[in-house]
């Protein structure tokens, strides 16, 4: 039997009913908190995983689903994206991920979220599964959202909410570049008084927290402090984009004092504040791999081996993309550390155990064990190969049709021209 005729009859057994419960079997399944089960299967009832094993048997009723030949993964998390925030970045009326105002908490980017963007079915065709999404501008933007790829509202998307506050952290920014440079005690007075305006909403914060508390009768509800109630008492955390060095250590002296959660969100130069990040317990959000060095006279790979330092370090972290359109591309994110020095399977957790680790939800998603939930990718290989094929994602033990996106349709037609 040929590879693609045993694909099609997959296909024709997975998506004969619409429930969410199947024996896959006879399938390589890389469970990612253990170790690789080699024509094992995965029993899903009722859309979580109810049981992973060589000897699975399918209970009276559940439809049994051959896969010989394909491997079987939890999906991955983009860690920090835009998806169904952003359209198209050069239309501004198709982005929704900036308000105006410097403070803004109350703000809930779940609510914005389109779930009928383009950029959702090519992302999930490429086996991502969730996302956390973000908003942006200001200092502090509003509450990320971990949401789900699949759903015909955001309400039926939103996995948990809110997951973190965003904050942009004021930095001393750059002199140089185009228009001219202005002068660094320019810049100065300009960085100090964001971070004393920042430094001033915590206590108008903490001040409306502590009257809320004592009851008082007199104080008028403001949605905004509301919000922070969450980061002030330690149950939500603060994802902190701070690139520089310096502006790393200003947040991490900052969550000390305030005595708040934070993860770094990008963190380019971490591995110059590696000690005082591990040894404030700090979880680290990296960009894309795939970029040039930040600064004309650093090493060509800089970006490459910037995952591989931070596991030496003992640093948890996990990959996020900051885009809609190439959301798609976060497992080549990992990739890339992997030939720069991270182990392989490292490199897989940054993109799955990590993140779910990372924002609370480990006992939920990010591997592939009885009890979580049944988001998993069918792949003929690695998926941090760039010539792997997802042919199957499940969501919540759903089947998606990985084919069903604009790109495979323009691939499609443009194939068969005549």
């Amino acid at each position: 039997m040929t590879r693609n005729l045993l694909y099609f009859l997959f296909a024709s057994v997975l998506f004969a009913g619409t429930d969410d419960s199947f024996l896959l079997r006879n399938v390589t399944v890389h469970t990612v908190s253990g170790g690789d089960l080699q024509g094992a299967a995965v029993l899903v009832r009722d859309g979580k995983i109810a049981g992973v094993g060589s000897k699975l048997s399918a209970p009276k009723g559940v439809r049994i689903v051959e896969g010989r030949g394909l491997h079987v993964y939890p999906g991955m998390i983009d860690s920090a994206s835009e998806i169904g925030l952003s359209e198209i970045g050069a239309v501004g009326v198709t982005v929704d991920t900036t308000e105006i105002g410097p403070f803004n908490p109350q703000l809930r980017a779940a609510a914005a979220v389109n779930p009928a963007s383009e950029h959702i079915p090519v992302t999930r065709a490429n086996g991502i599964t969730s996302v956390i999404v973000l908003p942006d501008g200001g200092v502090l933007s509003g509450q990320a959202a971990l949401m789900h790829l699949s759903g015909w509202t955001w309400e039926s998307m939103q996995f948990r909410a809110p997951v973190a506050f965003h904050l942009n952290f004021p930095s001393l920014g750059t002199t140089s570049g185009v228009p001219p440079a202005r002068p660094f005690k320019e810049v100065k007075v300009d960085y100090e008084r964001r971070l004393d305006s920042l430094k001033d909403f915590f206590e108008q914060a903490r001040r409306y927290q502590t009257a809320r508390k004592a009851g008082d009768r007199t104080l008028a509800t403001d949605l905004k402090f509301e919000a922070m109630l969450p980061v002030l008492e330690g149950k939500v955390p603060l994802l902190v984009e701070a690139e520089k060095a310096e502006t790393i250590r200003a947040a991490i002296d900052f969550a000390s004092r305030e005595k708040v959660k934070i993860v770094l969100g990008k963190a380019t130069e971490a591995r110059k504040v590696a000690k005082e990040i591990k040894a404030a317990g700090i979880p680290v959000i990296l960009g894309s791999t795939l970029e040039l060095p930040p600064q004309e006279d650093d090493p060509y790979d800089e970006a490459f081996t910037l995952p591989a330092d931070l596991f030496n370090a003992g640093i948890k972290f996990a990959f996020g993309t900051h885009s809609a359109a190439f959301s798609r591309d976060l497992p080549y994110s990992a990739s890339m550390a992997a030939a720069f020095g991270l182990p392989q399977q490292e490199a897989l957790r940054a993109v799955t155990l990590n993140a779910a680790e990372i924002w609370g939800v480990a006992d939920q998603l990010g591997s592939i064990d009885t009890g979580k939930w049944a988001d998993l990718m069918v792949t003929d290989g690695d998926p941090l190969e760039a010539r792997t094929q997802v042919k199957y994602v499940f969501i919540k033990g759903k089947a998606i049709d990985v084919k069903d996106n604009k790109h495979y349709r323009l691939f499609e037609r443009y194939m068969n021209r005549p």
